[in-house]
């Protein structure tokens, strides 16, 4: 199928792009990638005036850092973030989890500021945004503002910025302490939607005590999770596994998997859950040197 009629804007500055946006009232949709908006449209499950395709921005094509912090700009492909050295030494969780998605056409066009808007309950990205607590870097006609991850997801492909504000980027910054990372997916063949995914980010101290615990979920639940009560179970204390056995519990009772007929019943995405979690707790933990 082909996509109705629309109008296409390319600005050349982010100012533009705003300024867009603001005179659409609404009735505009930001290209970036357009790994998942094209097939919508070409499908017609959406139906959109107006397109404004922000590829030209080249201020949103940067992976820049600070002393503590890293900012991925929202035009930066899921390609470069594989390929970046600097967002694998600082961040390694990121480039894990970017092998995982879709296939080398998919990582060479779409992005992660993309994915985040696009706010698929089954995006790869949202799991690992969440787990990092990362925050998203948004312009629009009264500014820039940041949203922590916890505040980003409003619902099922939704999200708590405004119809007028372009995500420009998404910071994340340093974790102390000895790091370890982990993605965890279970898919149905190779580069398809998760059927369950967990990103887990751990760092523990000298004496092996859990300082950070992030634990993401995704394709369990509206929109992507953080299991926020499964990492209050091993943060403070020494991390065992009893306790890795005991988060990973309770990350499967507070998850909220629907039944789908292609990738299985909530009660087997549940079970997913936790051994995923399990799964991942392990290795990230062994990887920052601490002993189960």
């Amino acid at each position: 199928m082909y996509p109705g009629t629309f109008d296409y804007h390319r600005p050349q500055t982010l100012k533009e792009a705003v300024e867009l946006l603001e005179s659409s009232r609404g009735n505009a949709r930001i290209l970036a990638g357009g790994m998942s908006l094209i097939p919508m449209l070409k499908s017609r499950i959406v139906s959109i005036p107006a397109l404004v395709d922000i590829g030209k921005i080249d201020e949103l094509k940067k992976v820049e850092t600070g002393k503590d912090h890293l900012i991925i700009g929202s035009m930066v492909t899921d390609h470069d973030i594989e390929e970046s050295r600097t967002v694998g030494e600082m961040f390694p969780l990121i480039t894990e989890v970017s092998r995982w998605i879709g296939d080398p056409q998919v990582r060479n066009r779409g992005t992660m500021g993309g994915s985040l808007c696009h706010a698929d309950p089954s995006g790869d990205w949202g799991a690992c945004f969440l787990a990092l607590r990362g925050k998203a870097l948004v312009t629009g006609p009264k500014g820039t503002r940041k949203i922590d991850s916890d505040s980003f997801f409003s619902g099922p492909f939704s999200t708590s910025m405004n119809e007028s504000e372009i995500l420009t980027g998404i910071e994340f910054n340093q974790i102390d302490g000895m790091n370890g990372h982990a993605y965890e997916k279970i898919e149905r063949k190779a580069g398809d939607f998760a059927t369950v995914g967990v990103a887990v980010q751990i760092s523990i101290d000298e004496k092996g005590k859990c300082t950070y615990a992030g634990i993401g979920l995704t394709s369990v639940s509206s929109s992507p999770i953080r299991a926020a009560e499964a990492e209050k179970e091993i943060l403070g204390k020494p991390v065992t596994m009893k306790s890795i056995e005991s988060s990973a519990r309770i990350a499967s009772e507070h998850c909220d998997p629907s039944d789908d007929p292609l990738r299985g019943s909530a009660e087997f995405k549940r079970y997913l859950v936790g051994i995923c979690t399990k799964r991942a707790l392990i290795r990230a933990v062994k990887e920052a040197g601490g002993v189960i």
